[in-house]
């Protein structure tokens, strides 16, 4: 499925990996808590029961992607949607959290072009 566990930036094998699914983009989760990420796969949701099977937090763990043709990061998926925890959309409200989130991907893909 591609998934890859993610404490340092990738490899480009890794990236590679990542990629198979969505050949322009890269799904991920990531745990703003612990500085961790899960890339790859189908979907966000795959990402995520990755990092909670590891020891994540669902509060701390967030779904995004980024498009490897503009190196935009989009902070939506649906495990984003939680109404109860003050979050009632896909993207990520909280600016800190989205900063965290953008900011965790950018350090595991390294360098992408920009928008």
């Amino acid at each position: 499925m591609g998934l890859i566990y993610l404490t340092k930036p990738a490899t480009p094998d890794e990236l590679r990996m990542m990629a198979e699914a969505h050949v322009s983009r890269i799904k991920f989760a990531v745990d703003v808590e612990r500085s961790v990420a899960v890339g790859g796969g189908e979907l966000h949701a795959d990402c995520e029961a990755a990092l909670l099977e590891d020891g994540s937090s669902q509060e701390h763990v967030w779904g995004a992607h980024i498009n490897l043709e503009t190196g935009e990061v989009m902070c939506e998926s649906m495990i984003n949607l939680r109404p109860s925890h003050g979050n009632p959309s896909l993207e990520v409200r909280d600016k800190r959290t989205r900063d965290r989130v953008e900011s965790l991907i950018r350090h595991f893909i390294g360098e992408v072009p920009s928008a």
